[in-house]
């Protein structure tokens, strides 16, 4: 997974497509308060924020210091995906509170108090980001601020991913992708299992009855674990069928296809939700929706979007773009933090170990949106 934090560090300074920031005579005289402004080539970055950053000497020496808080963050956490995605939300809340709007180009009077916040909060940033408590005290999920508020929870948490991250890492990268892709599952089943799911806002005395489900879960998956005296087989990729046709069913069958097509790349299953379901005795098909939030860039109409997603995208509508196949119709991408959520329904079959899922692809989807991001 070490391949995400240069990811991670281009989206500190250059989250927007490469083009010409909006000109004109303010444009070009707070360019010309920006030292490094010609030699980094920063015309080339659209977000005025950012363009500071590449331009002004004190900035970029505070980029460069957050970069290393960053790095060393990812290098404590044992699933880096929601830190990419919380980094770049908080360039572009960085930019707002900052007086940035969208990519308006920054007014020469305003160029001295945008300077002083933007550097302010950077360094704000870094500092936080540099504390090991960080990440335990901004979970944004209901169970994250169980564990985080018990300390026993916490430890045993601490516990399995270790043993986990310990397992993954003897795997060949095909073999890591879909261990990644069931542990990720496995969280998102702990969460339904324990009626945490949707329940961020709730104050945590309301949620104290889910702190056994979530000791049990925690318990038994690192009991797994040291049974498998760490033989992976044993841990990974043993499921194959689901006990009945149900959420946890369209859940198994959307990460298998996303593991298969390294979606983990650009994309993170948040949420699945069973909506309908046909049954018979041996059949039966059921309808899923699957919210996925964007990691990394990529073209609305590519073969990422088809294979990860089930379909192309219309940059106007955030609409699927139905027929579309894998041919690129526009050079338009997916920013980072964008939500796509999409239903579809999913074919299984009766066998001697349970229901499995007769689906190879996501495409195609019975309908689609994409909303939220810049």
């Amino acid at each position: 997974m070490r391949f995400i934090v240069p990811t991670v560090l281009a989206l500190l300074v250059l989250p927007a497509a490469p083009g010409l920031a909006q000109s004109g005579p303010s444009d070009r005289t707070v360019a010309d308060r920006l030292p490094l402004f010609a030699r980094n080539n920063c015309q080339q970055i659209r977000d005025p924020g950012n363009q500071m950053f590449c331009g002004d000497v004190t900035l970029a020496a505070a980029a460069e210091k957050l970069s290393s808080a960053i790095e060393g963050r990812l290098a404590r956490l044992p699933d880096r995906l929601p830190a990419i995605e919380e980094n770049a939300i908080w360039i572009r809340q960085r930019n707002l509170s900052c007086g940035i709007v969208g990519q308006t180009a920054i007014r020469t009077d305003d160029f001295d108090q945008v300077k002083a916040c933007l550097l302010k909060v950077t360094e704000e940033r870094a500092a936080i980001l540099r504390d090991p408590d960080f990440d335990c005290l901004a979970t944004n999920t209901a169970a994250g601020a169980l564990i985080c508020a018990d300390p026993s929870l916490a430890l045993a948490e601490t516990e399995l991913n270790g043993q986990v991250l310990g397992l993954i890492g003897k795997l060949d990268p095909t073999a890591a992708r879909f261990a990644f892709a069931e542990y990720d599952r496995w969280t998102r089943e702990r969460d339904r299992k324990c009626n945490l799911v949707d329940k961020e806002n709730v104050p945590l005395h309301e949620l104290e009855t889910a702190e056994e489900c979530l000791a049990d879960h925690l318990k038994r998956k690192t009991d797994e674990i040291r049974a498998a005296k760490g033989d992976s087989k044993k841990v990974f990729g043993r499921q194959v069928a689901a006990r009945i046709p149900d959420t946890d069913a369209v859940d198994f069958c959307a990460a298998r296809i996303h593991a298969a097509n390294s979606c983990g790349n650009f994309l993170r299953i948040n949420r699945v939700y069973a909506i309908d379901s046909q049954v018979t005795e041996q059949e039966a098909q059921v309808t899923g929706e699957i919210e996925m939030a964007v990691l990394a860039p990529f073209t609305m109409c590519s073969k990422v979007a088809s294979s990860c997603t089930g379909t192309c995208w219309d940059a106007r509508t955030g609409r699927p773009q139905p027929g579309a196949g894998n041919k690129e119709r526009s050079a338009e991408a997916f920013n980072v933090t964008r939500r796509l959520r999409i239903q579809r329904t999913f074919a299984f079959v009766k066998a001697a170990d349970g229901w499995r899922c007769r689906e190879d692809e996501l495409a195609p989807v019975n309908s689609g949106t994409a909303s939220g991001g810049s």
